[in-house]
């Protein structure tokens, strides 16, 4: 069993070793970016963050068994801002036809785009390799609990919400987009030049080709990765799609990973999302008899006393206003009778009384 809950300073070392997996902006692999990472993630929790639109949230899943955290996920509030705008490629089509000597071409063009109010991220999403296959589905769990988190404080959240999805990359973490376009007019590697993105923009605006870029100009390896999803993506993308989410046409000017978004308020686990009151039953007559559900729990949302947690479990719909849950899983969440629960149930149906 793996309980969800807000990432902690005290979970530094756990999220190094996934970071080491994931390595990207959202959970980078040097020490000191992630040590700031988590107290910021500390702060907007917590409401030390004043604006809500800065706010930056780290959820990590824990095994009860073992007490390792093995996962984690992210939402970044408003990704695209004044000072630090949403820098992409729309991916789009364009015609060419010579009547002299009869030749007809389409061609596929980047154009590099900007967000200065930017919508809603979902990302950092990485599961420890031995904890892929369990039947518990973490990260489904993982990425659900973002969803909830949106529902549970919509007013925070922008009204699109934004999945960038990694690419194909090379053993050595290259990319063939990059290696084409980006460092010719860089001079970075991949990974120094997304290192630097994560605190400076301003070299891509100055550095990058501006107007049209035909991607005909690249190698066959290049122009496969424009809106390529990486093997190890395509879950999120499956488990993305079946939530509403929908290709824009967009890729990562670095590395040609897609953009995925969805509207806010049309995310299945946002808009079959239930807030309802705690009531408590054993555990005898919760086992087997209900739906399965991720359930969250939060006290003190906000303030420096904020606790969040969240669990896979069964529930049953007593009606609109109330969800039943076991003695045991009520003890895990902190959870008493009349709490407020958030509830997502799997197949979106839970047995009534």
């Amino acid at each position: 069993m793996f309980l969800i809950r807000q990432a902690v300073s005290a979970d530094i070392e756990s999220l190094l070793r996934l970071a080491h997996i994931l390595n990207t902006v959202n959970l980078p692999e040097k020490a000191e970016a992630l040590v700031e990472a988590l107290k910021f993630s500390e702060r907007s929790f917590s409401g030390a963050c004043a604006d809500p639109f800065e706010r930056e949230y780290i959820f990590v899943a824990e095994d009860l068994q073992s007490g390792q955290v093995v996962g984690s996920s992210q939402i970044i509030a408003q990704h695209g801002t004044k000072s630090s705008p949403h820098i992409f490629f729309d991916v789009r089509e364009i015609e060419h036809y010579s009547r002299s000597i009869d030749k007809h071409f389409k061609h596929q063009v980047l154009r590099m785009g900007f967000n200065y109010e930017g919508p809603t991220e979902v990302g950092g999403l990485v599961v420890a390799p031995e904890y892929r296959t369990n039947a518990a589905h973490l990260g489904k769990q993982l990425s659900v609990v973002r969803f909830l988190w949106i529902a549970m404080h919509r007013k925070f959240f922008r009204d699109r919400v934004l999945a960038e999805l990694l690419p194909p990359l090379s053993e050595d973490g290259r990319s063939e987009l990059w290696e084409a376009l980006g460092r010719r007019f860089t001079g970075l590697t991949y990974l120094e030049a997304d290192y630097a993105s994560r605190t400076n923009k301003e070299f891509i605006t100055s550095l990058f080709p501006q107007g049209t870029i035909y991607s005909t100009l690249f190698t066959d390896s290049a122009r496969a990765a424009i809106g390529a999803v990486g093997k190890s993506s395509e879950p999120a993308k499956r488990l993305l799609e079946s939530f509403g989410f929908e290709y824009q046409d967009r890729v990562d000017p670095f590395d040609g990973g897609p953009h995925f978004e969805a509207e806010t308020d049309a995310i299945l686990p946002v808009k079959n999302s239930l807030r309802a009151t705690c009531k408590i039953a054993s555990d005898v007559e919760m086992e087997n008899n209900g739906a399965l559900a991720l359930v969250c729990s939060s006290r003190d949302a906000f303030t420096p006393k904020a606790k969040f947690l969240a669990l896979q479990t069964q529930v049953k719909i007593v009606d609109k206003d109330r969800v039943e849950i076991s003695q045991s899983t009520a003890k895990l969440l902190k959870a008493d009778t009349g709490d407020e629960l958030w509830v997502y149930c799997f197949n979106h149906t839970a047995k009534t009384d």
